[in-house]
Formats: C-alpha cells, structure tokens, sequence
C-alpha cells in the first residue's frame, strides 16, 4: 500500500551562487529570507530535502552558514587549494549535476527533483530527468536570469522566483508590516 508516509520525497539542489547574484545583482535588489524559503519549497513542491551548494566555506560567512541550517538547509561546499580561494564564483554546477545523478545511479528513492538557478550548465541534466519522470521544476532567480537553453522548456517545468506572487512569499522584509520587499 502506498501511503503517504512511504511516498518518495522531492528534492532541491540550489546554486547559493546564482540565487544570490541572481537577486541581489539587480536595479530591483531583493533578499532571500531563507526561512521563508525553505517553507515555500516543502510547501509548495513537497520538498523535504533541501540541498544549498556554496563556492567554499570562510569564517566571515559562518553566521550565514548558520542561518541557512537552522532553517533547515543542507549545506555543500566546493572544495578548494587554499591558494586559489577568492571572491570569484566557486564553480558548483558540477557538484549539484554529480549529487543529483548519483542519486539516480545509487536508486535513492526520491520524487521530483527540483533545481533552483538559471545556470545552462543543468540543461542536459534537466532533459534527462525529464524523460525519467524525475523532473519538477526550474526555479530560477529573476526573468532576467534564465538562460536561454531553456527558452523551449514547457513552462510546466519553471518558475521566477521574482514573480510578485513568489516573491512575496519568500523575501527578507526588514519591517514585518511591509507590504513588499526592499
């Protein structure tokens, strides 16, 4: 009997890297309130694993690393020469496209998988999930920054994570009594 106890769970694979630069980098600059977030992503898509890969891990972001857990994020870092850490872009894609198909290759039980970036890189993954039934969706950023290997994509298959109704859901408002994000 297939209850929903022993139902296979959806999963999320976030590019912290696009996420930020993909909300932050703009004239209409927002935040991401990671509690919110998360909510709306078990809520919404019935994920119940939340995976946050990050370029590389630095004490001066430990309070970040910190907030991201407690709200319920599992963290991944690229591993790095200390020689080569910088402020560039820590070049995860490969760790997200390996994790989610060693899942497949290891026949982890999970529903739909559901990546959040707007990164082209994931273009074959998607495709490939696709055809197996194992795709929810392409949560990108803003409308801006989606690339356009995805631009034939049925819209079944993405979202905007700056669309006025998400994001009212998942941004950092400063004063709980505002009606839209700063």
């Amino acid at each position: 009997m297939n209850t929903e106890a022993n139902k296979p769970t959806n999963i999320a694979f976030i590019d912290g890297q696009n996420l930020h630069l993909g909300t932050t980098d703009r004239i209409e600059s927002w935040a991401v309130d990671y509690v919110r977030f998360r909510t709306y992503l078990r809520e919404k898509y019935k994920v119940s694993e939340a995976n946050y890969f990050m370029g590389f891990s630095t004490p001066k972001e430990q309070d970040l690393y910190n907030n991201l857990e407690r709200a319920g994020f599992i963290l991944y870092f690229r591993a790095h020469p200390e020689s080569l850490k910088s402020d560039k872009k820590g070049n995860i894609d490969c760790d997200i496209i390996f994790n989610l198909m060693k899942k497949l290759v290891l026949d982890e039980p999970f529903g739909k998988a559901y990546i959040i970036s707007g990164d082209g890189d994931y273009k074959k993954m998607v495709d490939f999930l696709i055809q197996r039934n194992k795709f929810g969706k392409m949560l990108f950023p803003n409308t801006g920054h989606a690339s356009s290997l995805y631009e034939l994509l049925g819209s079944e298959y993405y979202d905007f994570l700056d669309s006025s109704d998400v994001k009212a859901k998942i941004a950092y408002f400063r004063d709980p009594k505002m009606k839209k994000a700063p």
